[in-house]
């Protein structure tokens, strides 16, 4: 009955209760000109399978059963079918915020767990109990380490991926906070001459992305030397959480800010997604957001409680570190159980599939265009075409496949290039198809360099 209207006797128990005659005598001090005499113009009601095939068909609509190669900070993997079955339990599905630790301590656990694992995933010595996403979670990492540092200015990779910009020069505006872009070299990574020259005794910190968007990874030891000898932090977003089962994780960084939505979120429309913080122990109490701790009660039994709240409804708004209103609690705890469910190991093995999934695609892919930023990369890789990657695109709608990401809007100098993400979800035969369509161009672009597959997966 959660759908359904009350029937004719609820309301009349409802008008006989608060002392109505009828629904008239209850909307009475309402003058007549504001009151609707007419039933509403909306369709019949709907029956329950009516309803469903109804939404079925809009479903359809929206791309059921295409393939993908949409990437750019938002990942298509799968999902484990016991994420949706403990989510939706009651006790956690209705759970408020974790102010009681007393009827709180499954929630408080489980908060507690994902601290822990993103620790151990990041290499970081503390993490926070989530943010929003991984945007304001860039965003909040400087924040914070403009309030470390005392400094007021921030110097950011061009390529951090540019919505990420975008969100913290918003954040930049409002608090007249100068930001400093460093561009990228032909490898397409961060140009470490450029770095050295636009970092100052005023910087705070250092902003890079690693896997960056380009899907390249950085060299975050020497950006963390450049960065250190002035004083300033280094602080490295990772967009693609699923890269660290396989690549390094940043130890160098300050602080690590991270979109963890590859780790059993469903895309969703862009969100809602899960953001962390990880960062050093130093440096705990100006980390925003909350951080769950472990103890005893008076019977030496374990507990849990809410250790660490930073925001301006726990503590005097002037020693707030941000705003930032609650955690992703029931968001996180699908990322809680996709970290258990694939351990250390398996989620190794899964980012050995998409490296080697990506690496093939790059490789077939540059038989017939130029795929750019040669070397070690991630799941992502930048194509060249001299056709519009709309057109291409287009093309392969009709093949029940969603292409590449066209990086004009972004990076106008590269011309037709495309952002295309490969995925463990990407087969053989979706990305021969997707290849021979682009090799349908006229005029396509040979790649300069053959890739070697081998090489790339190593």
């Amino acid at each position: 009955m959660r759908y359904l209207p009350k029937s004719p006797a609820d309301r009349e128990a409802i008008l006989k209760a608060i002392g109505a005659r009828s629904i008239d005598d209850l909307f009475a001090p309402i003058p007549a000109e504001y009151r609707l005499e007419r039933d509403l113009t909306v369709p019949r009601q709907m029956a329950e399978s009516e309803i469903m095939d109804w939404f079925r068909e809009r479903s359809r609509e929206n791309g059921e059963g295409y393939a993908t190669f949409l990437g750019a900070g938002a990942y298509h993997h799968y999902r484990p079918v016991i994420i949706d079955s403990l989510i939706s339990r009651g006790e956690f599905l209705t759970a408020y915020t974790p102010y009681q630790a007393e009827i709180s301590q499954g929630t408080l656990q489980s908060i507690f767990e994902f601290q822990t694992m993103i620790c151990e995933l990041t290499g970081m010595e503390v993490a926070n109990a989530s943010m929003y996403d991984g945007s304001t979670a860039a965003a909040e990492a400087v924040m914070m380490a403009v309030r470390l540092t005392g400094r007021r200015s921030v110097v950011i990779g061009r390529s951090v991926h540019p919505e990420y910009r975008e969100v913290l020069e918003t954040y930049a505006h409002h608090q007249s906070l100068p930001l400093n872009t460093v561009t990228f070299s032909d490898s397409g990574r961060l140009d470490l001459k450029d770095l050295e020259q636009s970092i100052s005794q005023e910087t705070a910190c250092v902003l890079i992305q690693s896997p960056n968007f380009f899907g390249s990874i950085e060299d975050v030891a020497a950006v963390a030397e450049i960065a250190h000898q002035q004083g300033a932090m280094l602080v490295v977003s990772i967009a693609e959480a699923v890269s660290l089962g396989i690549i390094e994780p940043p130890r160098q960084a300050d602080v690590i800010s991270m979109e963890a939505q590859s780790f059993g979120v469903p895309l969703g429309f862009g969100g809602p997604y899960c953001g962390v913080i990880a960062t050093r122990e130093q440096f705990v109490r100006q980390m925003p957001g909350r951080l769950v701790g472990q103890t005893t009660d008076k019977n030496g039994k374990r507990g849990f409680v809410l250790t660490l709240a930073t925001r301006e409804q726990h503590i005097r708004r002037e020693k707030a570190t941000s705003n930032i209103c609650t955690n992703q609690a029931l968001v996180a705890l699908m990322v809680n159980i996709f970290m258990t469910v694939y351990g250390k190991t398996g989620l190794r093995e899964l980012a050995k599939q998409n490296l080697a999934k990506t690496a093939y695609a790059a490789g077939q892919f540059g038989k017939h265009a130029r795929v750019l930023f040669p070397g070690a990369r991630f799941n992502e890789f930048v194509l060249q075409t001299s056709e519009d990657p709309y057109a291409i695109n287009s093309r392969l709608l009709g093949h029940k496949i969603v292409g590449g990401l066209p990086l004009k809007k972004f990076y106008p100098e590269l011309g037709n290039a495309a952002l295309w993400c490969c995925t463990e979800l990407s087969t053989r035969t979706v990305i021969d198809t997707a290849a021979g369509v682009v090799s349908e161009g006229k005029g396509s672009l040979r790649s300069e360099n053959e890739i070697d597959v081998q090489e790339v997966v190593r």
